[in-house]
C-alpha cells in the first residue's frame, strides 16, 4: 500500500485500512438479590468492568435462592447455563455432590495464576466453603450470620435499658414481657426460624444439629435436634407465643418487615438486614449478639454461616474461565470487601478488610456492626464449623413446617422436633443413596 502523504490521501487511507477490534468475553452471572442488594451485585459489576477492558461481567436476577439453583441445573443439562451461580449455603452440600456440573473456584484462580490463601479469610467463611484437602469449592460473595436487632425506642418506654440488650434467653423472656406491657403487640419475632433458631441455635450452643460434625463427615450424618437442649428451647418459644411473647409471622425473611416497620421490638434475623434497618427504619435500633441460655456449657460458641457463594459452572472456554477468575480477584480486594461489608452488614470475608473497616471507624460510628463478625471470627469447634447436609433445602422446609405446627400449637416441641429429625433423615438417607 503507498504511504499517505496528504490530509486527503490520510482520510482516504484510513477508510481501507483495517481496524482490529478486542471483542469483550461476557461472563453471565446468575443471582438472587432483589432492592438495594440488586443495586449492589449491579454496582460490583460495573466497577469490574471498568477497571479492566477484557471481560464484562452481565448479572442477571434468576429469582429467589430456591428457584435460582434448579434453574442453573437444568440450564446446564441444556448446555447454556451461566458462568457463575450464586447459591445459598443450604445448597453446598448438593453442589459439591454435582460432578461435571461446577469447577472448584480453588482451580479456576489456580489456572489463571491466581493463589488461593486460606489464612487471608476469616476462618468460619472458608472452612465452609472449602473441601477436606483445602480447596476452595466456591467464592464466599455474601456471607451472613445470625443476629439479635432491637428497637431502642421500644425499650426506653417499656422502662429498658436501651444500651443493655438482653444477653440471655432468659432475659428476653423477661424483656418481652415489659415490652408487652408497654403496649407493644409484637415484643419477639425471628426470620429463617430454621437457621436461627434450631441451626445457629445448635452452634452457638457448641451442640451438634447433626451427627458427623454436622455433616462435615461425609454423607452418612443424621439430625439430631430432638436433644433436650433444643427441646427446652422450642418449648420456651411455644410457651411465649402462648403469651403473645413471641409472634411469629411467616417463613423466610417475612418478619424482617414488621421489625423494620416498628411493629415488632425484637427479632433474630440476618446481619444482612443491617442495610434495610438503616435505610427505612423510623427509630433508634440496637443490634446485639444472639441470645445464649448460660447453664449450658461452651455457651456462646460461633453462629453458623448464611448468605450465598458464587459456584462457578462446568463446560466454559479456558478464556471464559479466566475472565472469572480476573473478577473474583477483583472482589477479595480489600478497599471492596470493606465497602460492601459496610454497605451491606454481610460479613467480610477477608481479614484485611475486616481490618479496614475497623481502622476506618466505621464500627465506632455504627455501633453493632461489628457483631457478626465478632460471632463468626470466634475459634470453630467439630460441633460449630458449620451444617453441610445433602438435600438441606427439603430439610428446611420440613423444620418451617413442624415448627409452625408448635406456634399453632398443633403440636408439642418434643413432638415437632422428632418429627424433623425422622423426616428430615430420610431427605439425608435419599442424598446418600443418590451419591455413593
Amino acid at each position: 500500500m503507498k504511504k499517505c502523504l496528504t490530509a486527503i490521501t490520510l482520510a482516504a487511507c484510513a477508510l481501507v485500512v483495517p481496524v482490529t477490534s478486542h471483542a469483550q468475553t461476557e461472563i453471565q452471572w446468575w443471582h438472587s438479590m432483589t432492592g438495594g442488594l440488586n443495586d449492589w451485585v449491579i454496582d460490583l459489576a460495573n466497577g469490574f468492568n471498568s477497571s479492566q477492558k477484557e471481560y464484562k461481567v452481565v448479572p442477571t436476577y434468576k429469582g429467589t435462592y430456591d428457584e435460582t439453583m434448579p434453574a442453573a441445573v437444568a440450564a446446564f443439562r441444556a448446555g447454556n447455563a451461566p458462568h457463575i451461580l450464586q447459591v445459598f449455603e443450604v445448597g453446598t452440600a448438593t453442589m459439591m455432590a454435582a460432578k461435571g456440573a461446577v469447577v472448584p473456584v480453588g482451580k479456576v484462580l489456580a489456572d489463571a495464576g491466581y493463589k488461593f490463601d486460606p489464612k487471608a479469610y476469616i476462618p468460619a467463611v472458608v472452612g465452609y466453603y472449602t473441601a477436606p484437602n483445602g480447596q476452595m469449592l466456591s467464592f464466599p460473595l455474601n456471607s451472613s450470620t445470625t443476629v439479635f436487632n432491637y428497637n431502642k425506642d421500644m425499650f426506653r418506654k417499656a422502662g429498658l435499658d436501651p444500651n443493655k440488650p438482653p444477653a440471655t434467653w432468659p432475659e428476653v423472656v423477661l424483656a418481652a414481657a415489659k415490652l408487652k406491657a408497654s403496649g407493644v403487640s409484637c415484643p419477639l419475632t425471628t426470620s429463617w426460624q430454621g437457621w436461627t433458631q434450631l441451626e445457629s441455635f445448635s452452634t452457638w450452643h457448641n451442640t451438634l444439629f447433626a451427627t458427623q460434625n454436622n455433616g462435615f463427615g461425609g454423607t452418612g450424618a443424621r439430625l439430631a435436634v430432638n436433644s433436650p437442649l433444643h427441646v427446652r428451647h422450642i418449648e420456651n418459644l411455644s410457651n411465649m407465643a402462648k403469651q403473645g411473647l413471641f409472634v411469629y409471622r411467616g417463613r423466610g425473611n417475612k418478619a424482617d418487615a414488621p421489625f423494620y416497620s416498628g411493629e415488632c421490638a425484637m427479632a433474630t434475623a440476618s446481619s444482612s438486614t443491617y442495610a434495610t434497618i438503616k435505610k427505612n427504619a423510623k427509630f433508634d435500633f440496637g443490634i446485639a449478639p444472639l441470645p445464649y441460655y448460660p447453664d449450658v456449657a461452651g455457651a456462646p460458641q460461633n453462629t453458623v454461616i448464611g448468605g450465598a457463594s458464587l459456584w462457578v459452572m462446568g463446560g466454559k472456554k479456558p478464556a471464559e474461565y479466566k475472565g472469572v477468575a480476573n473478577f473474583f480477584n477483583y472482589l477479595t480486594n480489600a478497599e471492596i470487601q470493606a465497602k460492601s461489608h459496610q454497605r451491606t452488614g454481610y460479613l467480610p470475608i477477608t481479614l484485611a478488610s475486616f481490618e479496614l473497616t475497623e481502622k476506618s471507624g466505621f464500627y465506632k460510628q455504627n455501633p453493632g456492626t461489628d457483631v457478626a463478625v465478632n460471632q463468626m471470627i470466634r475459634k470453630t469447634t467439630d460441633k460449630s464449623r458449620g451444617i453441610r447436609l445433602g438435600n438441606f433445602i427439603q430439610v428446611r422446609a420440613i423444620e418451617d413446617e413442624e415448627l409452625e405446627q408448635v406456634w399453632a400449637g398443633k403440636k408439642t416441641a418434643k413432638e415437632a422436633l422428632d418429627a424433623i429429625v425422622s423426616r428430615g433423615n430420610e431427605q439425608l438417607v435419599r442424598f446418600q443413596s443418590a451419591n455413593k
